[in-house]
């Protein structure tokens, strides 16, 4: 089925329902009270649309945060539209408690059963834009890729900009990227506006790379899928991701038991149509503090104003919408 403007719309307002919420809390130093409130938020909204969706993979389990569960139905349930929805009510809750930029609430959509299903998990992604499409592989090592992205872009090395999570497991990973000599463009959370830049011709990131969440990293692959961008990636056990710690360890062994019972395998290099089986998708970003390219919630004694992108892969078209609300 096709994503109607109409069913988009509706959709991308719960984002913006999600980052109102949020808001709230920004600079208060409480990211679960953020993510309460989004998640909150977004499911009384998604619940009030007529479509009948299911969660197939959402945020929450990793850390313990507010979730909107997988396998959790939303919406009003008595629609023809049958949706897979991917989400993360706040990718950045850091960035809300400290007010930050680079918070966003975010959530992806697709005809039902064609978004992959996995546990809140870790996940590799290495992510391009069209420029880039079928060069780079997670079956390469590091430095080749880069080759090949210089070779593909027309740029030498040191003109390069890849993305990467500011982590501890990352920390080897950015080391041998700048002794090439490649611009390192680290960020404490938020790889899903990474990778969305990385997929936009008309921003500086070429490649987004690294160890983050399966969530956004279905959700990235959705932006990737609707704007011609390529994204490979494979499910990362916590042990793998966070070293090898007896509880570290003891969550791995349910990872895998999880991803056996939902017919995902760890490890398995996933293709762009591996992981999104549909061109009939879509994907909503509200900014919660700045974060090209929208800028973030503003607020003062007589309007609030949101920023909201909307991708639909139908037609590959983004918009950017604007609401303001007078108080």
């Amino acid at each position: 089925m096709k994503i109607s403007d109409e069913l988009a719309h509706a959709i991308a307002s719960v984002t913006e329902v999600a980052a109102i919420a949020a808001y709230d809390w920004v600079g208060k130093q409480d990211k679960n009270a953020a993510d309460l409130a989004a998640v909150e938020a977004m499911r009384n909204r998604l619940n009030e649309i007529d479509f009948q969706g299911k969660i197939v993979i959402g945020e929450g389990e990793i850390d313990d945060a507010p979730m909107l569960y997988i396998g959790e139905t939303v919406g009003r349930q008595q629609s023809n539209s049958s949706l897979d929805i991917a989400v993360d009510p706040i990718d950045g809750t850091r960035m809300v408690a400290c007010n930050e930029p680079n918070a966003i609430a975010v959530l992806a959509a697709a005809e039902a059963g064609s978004l992959l299903q996995a546990p809140d998990m870790y996940m590799e992604k290495l992510v391009v834009g069209q420029q880039a499409k079928g060069v780079v592989s997670l079956d390469n090592p590091l430095e080749t890729n880069i080759k090949l992205l210089s070779s593909a872009l027309n740029k030498p090395i040191e003109q390069l900009s890849i993305s990467i999570l500011d982590k501890p497991r990352h920390q080897h990973i950015i080391h041998r990227l700048r002794s090439q000599g490649v611009n390192v463009i680290t960020m404490p959370d938020g790889d899903v506006l990474a990778s969305l830049l990385a997929i936009l011709p008309q921003h500086n990131i070429d490649m987004m790379y690294g160890i983050g969440g399966a969530p956004e990293g279905v959700i990235s692959a959705v932006i990737a899928k609707a704007l011609g961008g390529d994204m490979h990636s494979r499910l990362i056990t916590r042990d793998q991701a966070k070293g090898n710690s007896l509880e570290n360890q003891k969550f791995a062994e349910q990872e895998r038991a999880r991803c056996q019972q939902m017919g995902a395998e760890v490890g398995q290099i996933l293709t762009l149509d591996n992981v999104v089986r549909s061109q009939n998708i879509m994907f909503a970003a509200t900014a919660i503090t700045p974060a090209s390219p929208m800028a973030g919630i503003y607020n003062d004694l007589y309007v609030k104003t949101t920023e909201t992108l909307l991708i639909n892969g139908h037609n590959k078209s983004l918009k950017l919408i604007k609401n303001h609300y007078y108080q």
